[in-house]
């Protein structure tokens, strides 16, 4: 916007000038009018149109509308996330850490010719070496229980999908279904069952196999944050497309979605892939916003046309982000897409009224009306009108000062 009003600019300028220097020579020479009126004319036309209000109509709102932004816990990082925001078509919200409080907690613990606890301690023993949200799950769960936990070795991760290591000289896999699928690990149709039972309760499902035998299921569940689902309908209300990323299993993954009201889910999404999942929706021609909270979501952010993270997330993912969210609260995503539609709006206002008042007033400036009115525009109210146009641009953009955020309920 302000790249066009500094084009607009440089022709508006030339025209004034010449039309000034007409005006001038009309009166004096071709009207004979006396030098005092020509000057007059001169002077009204060079001051009514000197160009301030058009200089302060985008950064007057641009730092009105960050500044508000600021207030109410929006820190937006450049013009170009103000610009690009009104016109989102997607929204890609991540799930784990995002729409979810990451912080899971273990609710069914299934031995498979193993004892419960016996199965715990052996995931724990692994999972104390991951600083994933699930495994720091599986570990506080094994400390209520007050398990001394093994000694590992040999501890390797699956970026997505699961963890291997070595306890007590036998060899433990723990991870999503996908991971078994690889190394060749089969089950029951009864453990299959079991498995879409606790994946219908939008649970995610951690599958535990010794020495290449499944083992043990794992059921966790992560509470959604209070205002997911109303942030998800804000979003819908202004006609954006949400969807949710994860790498979750296709069922577990619906059943979280369908609490909050998302109809489109992107399952078992991998961490490296979900930058490739945002560009492939940018090449179907889509606006995308990210938002996402954690390392493996930084890539995406950075892709994504407008990155959106979590201020309580990891510093790559705040770094990444166009907009920062400190206060951890979805409803933040919708005030900051309605406060840079606000923005944008209050600039094109501000550029209307800025050249409202230089096309109507210059013309009465140069003398159109006084052959018929004889009525002159003299340079003193020339000057007023002036400061007018500056006083309302930026009038205009202090009541974006006004503007409120959604009621979290």
């Amino acid at each position: 916007m302000q790249r066009i009003a500094d084009k607009a600019v440089s022709y508006f300028i030339p025209a004034v000038l010449t039309i000034a220097i007409i005006s001038f020579i009309s009166w004096y020479f071709i009207f004979n009018n006396t030098l005092l009126f020509a000057l007059n004319s001169l002077i009204s036309v060079l001051v009514i149109a000197c160009p301030c209000a058009l200089g302060l109509a985008t950064p007057t709102a641009v730092t009105v509308g960050v500044g508000r932004g600021a207030e109410l816990g929006i820190l937006i990082k450049n013009g170009e996330a103000l610009e690009i925001s009104p016109k989102l078509t997607t929204i890609i919200f991540d799930k784990t850490g995002t729409l979810t409080k990451g912080k899971p907690e273990v609710t069914d613990v299934i031995g498979i010719d193993i004892e419960n606890s016996e199965l715990l301690k052996l995931a724990a023993s692994v999972e104390k070496n991951s600083q994933h949200p699930l495994a720091e799950a599986i570990v506080r769960k094994a400390m209520e229980f007050n398990n001394k936990l093994e000694e590992t070795t040999k501890f390797n991760t699956f970026g997505g999908k699961g963890v291997i290591a070595t306890v007590n000289g036998k060899e433990v896999l723990i991870g999503n279904r996908k991971l078994l699928q690889e190394k060749e690990i089969s089950y029951s149709q009864e453990i299959k069952e079991k498995i879409f039972s606790l994946g219908n309760e939008g649970k995610t499902v951690i599958l535990v196999a010794l020495e290449n035998k499944l083992c043990g299921i794992i059921g966790v569940a992560d509470t959604l944050k209070e205002t997911a689902k109303k942030a998800i309908k804000g979003i819908k209300n202004m006609k954006i497309n949400v969807a949710m990323i994860t790498g979750d299993n296709a069922r577990t993954a619906q059943a979280i979605a369908k609490q909050i009201g998302i109809d489109k889910v992107l399952a078992e999404v991998l961490p490296q892939e979900k930058a490739q999942v945002v560009k492939k929706l940018q090449e179907e021609g889509e606006v995308v916003a990210f938002v996402g909270d954690g390392i493996n979501d930084a890539p995406a952010l950075a892709q994504a046309d407008v990155g959106i993270a979590i201020g309580s997330g990891t510093d790559v993912a705040i770094e990444s982000g166009e907009i920062v969210l400190m206060k951890d609260d979805l409803i933040d995503v919708v005030a900051a897409v309605q406060l840079s539609k606000k923005v944008m709006s209050r600039i094109k206002q501000n550029l209307f009224w800025a050249f409202a008042y230089n096309t109507a007033l210059i013309p009465v400036a140069a003398g159109i009306l006084y052959p018929l009115f004889h009525i002159t525009f003299k340079p003193e109210f020339a000057g007023l009108a002036m400061a007018m146009s500056s006083v309302t641009v930026v009038s205009l953009s202090l009541i974006l000062k006004r503007y409120r955020a959604p009621i979290k309920k």
